[in-house]
């Protein structure tokens, strides 16, 4: 879309048109844009591009200290501009032939398949904009199941209520025996125990050192030396 059909577009929409400052970083002097004042962040990172002969696919805008988006949640991004209003545009080097390198921080961020959920991106929206919650965090908050938030608010739920009872510490100590004992997983037909307790006629594994084998070696030893020198 063409400086003149996004003017036009937005004209027919009645809106009202400013002027605004563009800084370039780099050695280009400030220049001056005459935009409609509201228009989706897409539409200006285009004008810009053609005033200026950038390219928009590496173009970056930063309005206020914020680098401005073009969708968020699948949604068009819009932006209010007045009069005087002042825009930093800064444009991202291209890796060199050859490499496949990408500098572009937004890639280094935590990010949701795109196959996800509405209402999980709209949370994930309010968590990352709203409450500024770290990306690891954020990775693990949606790395859990369904299954696995349940049974977590059960168990505060649960910790709640012994407290309240005074059984905190056996609470605790109940809840990790059965993390130890769930998380045992099962013995296919022929697997052999690590502790010979567990074994069909307390069967030991091949090269288990214990008391009885280095009895049985000292004696094996003792008696190839008596053997030796009678």
């Amino acid at each position: 879309m063409r400086m003149e059909e996004i003017v036009e577009e937005t004209n027919g929409k009645h809106e009202k048109m400013v002027e605004i400052t563009l800084k370039i970083i780099g050695p280009a002097r400030p220049s001056r844009l005459h935009v409609p004042c509201s228009l989706r962040v897409h539409d200006l990172r285009k004008l810009i591009a053609g005033k200026n002969r950038l390219p928009v696919e590496n173009l970056k805008l930063i309005s206020q200290g914020k680098v401005l988006h073009d969708r968020e949640d699948e949604d068009d991004i819009y932006i209010q501009l007045n009069d005087g209003d002042s825009l930093i545009v800064a444009v991202k080097p291209k890796a060199p032939s050859g490499l496949d390198i990408d500098d572009d921080e937004e890639d280094l961020k935590f990010q949701l398949p795109q196959s996800t959920s509405w209402w999980k991106k709209k949370l994930y929206s309010f968590l990352l904009n709203r409450l500024k919650l770290p990306d690891i965090l954020l990775m693990a908050i949606f790395s859990l199941s369904l299954k696995a938030w349940i049974l977590v608010i059960l168990w505060f739920i649960l910790a709640h209520v012994a407290h309240k009872w005074d059984l905190g510490p056996l609470y605790i100590l109940g809840t990790g025996f059965c993390t130890i004992f769930l998380n045992l997983g099962r013995r296919q037909p022929g697997d052999v125990s690590a502790y010979s307790i567990f074994n069909e006629d307390f069967r030991e594994l091949p090269g288990t050192l214990n008391a009885d084998a280095i009895d049985r070696d000292i004696r094996t030893e003792g008696a190839q030396t008596w053997m030796m020198h009678p």
